[in-house]
């Protein structure tokens, strides 16, 4: 008898979480969603979500909306989502800043999280290629241009925040090339290109979306591009690479990530209309005047670029000295 019991017991237990999947997977989503940005409106991140939000919502049937909460680098962002509900009303949408900000400044214990176990991944969106830009008032020509400049006067380039891609290839070029530029954080992408349009700073390591519309009239000139290979959005910038730096390479990308614990069957809804939504030929156009190219996938595929960018860029970070200015 007792085992009777208890093989209804067990049987009762089994049927009751799988309906509470089921419950999950139809209930979701019951209300609005917000995607945290953790930048200022207007950069290239926040532009993506914002197309990726549209398309969501008119999916799930429900407002998807984009909540900007910048400061020190996406930190306050991402730690606002680390310490939301995991119930998937509550995302981030981060470009690859998030895996390195925190080894670069030193925060308290109020503002930490766990980079590779505080969050779960649901989409890699896509990856975009930095590149180094100049002002027209920077008077350089080429990437050897900048370097010979650097070495006799004071030459400076801005970054959308310590921490970033951008900030880490700065350094990683200043030790290659044996120049000197120093570095100028920004808020954002936004208030950078800003700056450099206005000559206040010289150069810039950028993403091609943000520049895009000063490049036809000369304000501003691509001189370099840290991918292994050219890219086809710009095919006529040489890569660091090409200019004899063979081990300067940053690829920068974009992930949605949740909180921690958050239902499997939230993430696989959340996944799969994503990866159709990539997939849209309107939303890869979109995405290439960004500089962006679609990757989707399974959430594993963001967990591993970012695991893979925490250790690669920690180790630089830690042997060049990089800290927030």
């Amino acid at each position: 008898m007792k085992n009777i019991h208890r093989a209804f017991v067990l049987a009762a237990s089994l049927t009751a979480a799988c309906f509470t999947g089921a419950t999950w997977a139809q209930a979701y989503p019951g209300k609005p969603v917000s995607i945290v940005v953790a930048y200022p409106a207007g950069g290239d991140t926040d532009v993506l979500a914002r197309l990726l939000a549209d398309k969501l919502s008119t999916r799930i049937g429900q407002p998807v909306v984009v909540d900007n909460r910048s400061g020190a680098s996406g930190i306050i962002g991402s730690n606002f989502v680390a310490k939301a509900p995991a119930n998937g009303y509550t995302l981030l949408f981060a470009p690859s800043t998030f895996s390195i900000a925190q080894l670069v400044l030193k925060t308290g214990s109020a503002a930490g999280y766990d980079v590779l176990h505080g969050f779960t991944p649901v989409i890699e969106a896509g990856t975009v290629s930095i590149f180094l830009v100049a002002g027209s008032s920077a008077n350089v020509r080429s990437f050897k241009d900048a370097v010979t400049a650097a070495k006799t006067r004071p030459m400076s380039y801005a970054s959308p925040g310590s921490g970033s891609p951008m900030h880490i290839l700065g350094e990683m070029v200043n030790k290659a090339t044996g120049a000197h530029f120093d570095h100028v954080p920004y808020k954002g992408v936004a208030p950078a290109v800003n700056d450099v349009l206005g000559g206040h700073v010289p150069l810039t390591y950028i993403t091609l979306g943000s520049v895009a519309p000063y490049l036809p009239n000369g304000k501003l000139l691509p001189l370099a591009v840290a991918d292994r290979q050219r890219s086809p959005l710009a095919p006529n910038v040489p890569t660091l690479q090409e200019l004899g730096y063979k081990d300067v390479e940053v690829t920068s990308w974009y992930g949605l990530f949740g909180p921690k614990d958050m239902p499997p069957e939230v993430v696989k809804t959340l996944n799969e209309h994503l990866n159709e939504i990539l997939k849209m030929p309107d939303v890869v156009s979109r995405m290439a005047t960004l500089g962006a190219v679609p990757v989707g996938g399974s959430p594993e595929i963001l967990g591993k670029t970012n695991a893979a960018d925490f250790e690669r860029f920690g180790k630089i970070i830690k042997d060049l000295g990089i800290q927030a200015d």
